[in-house]
Parts: C-alpha cells; structure tokens; sequence
C-alpha cells in the first residue's frame, strides 16, 4: 500500500498516565502504538484530550519531544487528564483501574485532527475510548474517512458493548485480538467453534474483514493476510510486565505489512518487538534493531 519509508499514520484514543506503585509513565494502547510506529520511522500524529493540569501539560511537552504531531491533542478545561492504576501480579500481567470521566472520554474534533485523518495512510482505534458517547461519535465521524482503518479490540470490563465491538469492527480494514478477546467476542456473536483458527475465519465471515491477528502471550501470534495464514511461536524472555507489548507487536506488524514486507518476517518482527517490551519494564523502552535481531536470529 505504501512502499515509501514514511508511512503516514494517526492512532486515536486515550493518553493517560500509567501509575505503577513507585512511578507514573505515559501511556494508553493508541498512544504506546503511535510512540513505536514513530521509532520505525512513521510519521505520527495522535488525537486525543487531556485535562487543563500539570499532568496534561507534562503529557503533551513529552509526546512531543518523542516526536509525535500533537495539535490534534486538545486540552479539557472540564475533566482531568486520564490515570490508569496498574497492578502487576508475579507473572508480570496487568489489571488496570481506569479513572472515569477523564479527558479523553471527551474528544471533540478539531478541523486539524479531520485533516491529518484525510490525508494518512492508515489509522488506528481502539475499543476504550468509545466507552463515552462523546468520544464515541468522534471516533465514528473519523471511521468515515477513506483510509486504512487498524482496529486495536482492547477489552478492560465493563467498559465495552457487543455491539458497538461489532460497529467498530464492521469498520475495520484489519483487526488485533488477543486469544482471550477472540474466543469471548466469537461467543457472544454465537461462533459454535473454540479454536483461534476457526474462529479468526469465523470473525472474517461475519465481519468482512479478512485481514486479522491474533496475539497468544508468550506463544506467538497468528495472522491471517490475504487468504493466507501466518504463525510465530514467541520468543522466550524474562517478563517484567507486559504493559505495552500487545500495543509495540501490533505497531511493528501495521508498519511492516502496509510498507510492502513479506507477511511472515513482518510476524516474526512484530512478535520480537513484543517480547522485548515484555522484558522491560514500562509501555514504551527503547528497543535497538541489534537486540531485535539478536533475538530473532537466536530462536531461528
């Protein structure tokens, strides 16, 4: 679709911040993809909201140091910049309180933000942020444009409907499970199959959508591509926390398949790129292409 190094990409939804016990880090699925397109050399512009405080400001100030376009995201001057309290369990896995109302529950377009949209090559959305009808309707005025549509399925309980996940996913020109989200969304649209095989066919049945991945934790991901199925089987790592993986993997995968790379090597680089956020601690480290290639060639 884009075979030049810089593909045009907007990702919107919530920038947060993530509170751990003893720090707080930026964050929110759509912004932790934006940052790792931005380091695989995309151009990258988010939108989004955050509250007229210090913790809005200091968002903003160091989004744009990491070298994303942020005029689309707007500051709020009646609800507070979003904080998610994360806790990890031995296993390094997330269970994420989400403060509610915050900022980005409230965006309103700007005629930027429509712009930047109109002329991108792909953009990228996820399920959180239509959990207000304010950023709902957004969203689906955005969902209107003629450009390469990435749906990133993020459930966090309760805040999402089986019909809206369907609206959003009617939408999509590609979509991003993990194992759990799959097998729970396929149940409820009454799949009578409880493989991720079966039930990624039965998804591109019912949805139209034909390009999907699906994530399985420390064992790989699958991929479906155009009619083709495509597997990895993970890359073993020493996990700190996983925040963030699903988010750096679908980013390396969106990058790799809409600039012209091979399905499989884009699958293998994506699933590598997500173990080593796994293996840091944080949403968003700084991973150099030796280390991903020291991994890959390692399990090779």
């Amino acid at each position: 679709m884009n075979n030049g190094k810089n593909l045009k990409a907007v990702a919107y939804g919530e920038v947060l911040w993530d509170v751990f016990d003893n720090e707080k880090k930026i964050g929110g699925a759509p912004l932790n993809v934006a940052l790792r397109m931005k380091t695989l050399g995309c151009d990258v512009a988010m939108i989004s909201c955050v509250g007229n405080d210090t913790d809005g400001e200091a968002i903003i100030s160091q989004v744009k140091s990491l070298g994303l376009e942020t005029d689309a995201i707007m500051q709020s001057q009646n609800f507070p910049t979003g904080l998610v309290n994360v806790t990890l369990n031995e296993r390094g896995s997330a269970t994420y309180e989400i403060n509610y109302p915050s900022a980005w529950d409230k965006i309103v377009l700007n005629d930027f933000a429509k712009k930047i949209v109109a002329d991108a090559d792909v953009l990228i959305y996820g399920s959180l942020v239509c959990r207000d009808e304010v950023s709902r309707k957004s969203l689906e005025e955005l969902l209107q444009t003629k450009v390469y549509k990435v749906f990133d399925v993020n459930l966090r309980k309760p805040h999402y409907s089986y019909e809206i996940l369907e609206q959003l996913m009617h939408s999509a020109n590609f979509i991003k499970f993990n194992d759990e989200e799959l097998l729970e969304i396929a149940e409820a649209m009454h799949s009578p199959f409880t493989g991720l095989e079966e039930n990624m066919h039965f998804m591109a049945e019912k949805t139209n959508v034909t390009a999907m991945c699906v994530t399985k934790g420390k064992h790989g991901a699958l991929l479906m591509w155009e009619g083709k199925l495509y597997e990895n089987g993970g890359y073993p790592v020493e996990v700190a926390d996983t925040v963030g993986a699903g988010d750096s993997f679908l980013a390396a995968l969106t990058t790799s398949l809409l600039t012209g790379k091979e399905p499989q090597t884009a699958i293998d680089f994506a699933c590598a790129i997500g173990a080593l956020v796994a293996e840091a601690p944080g949403a968003n480290p700084e991973i150099s292409n030796s280390k991903i290639e020291n991994l890959m060639t390692k399990v090779s």
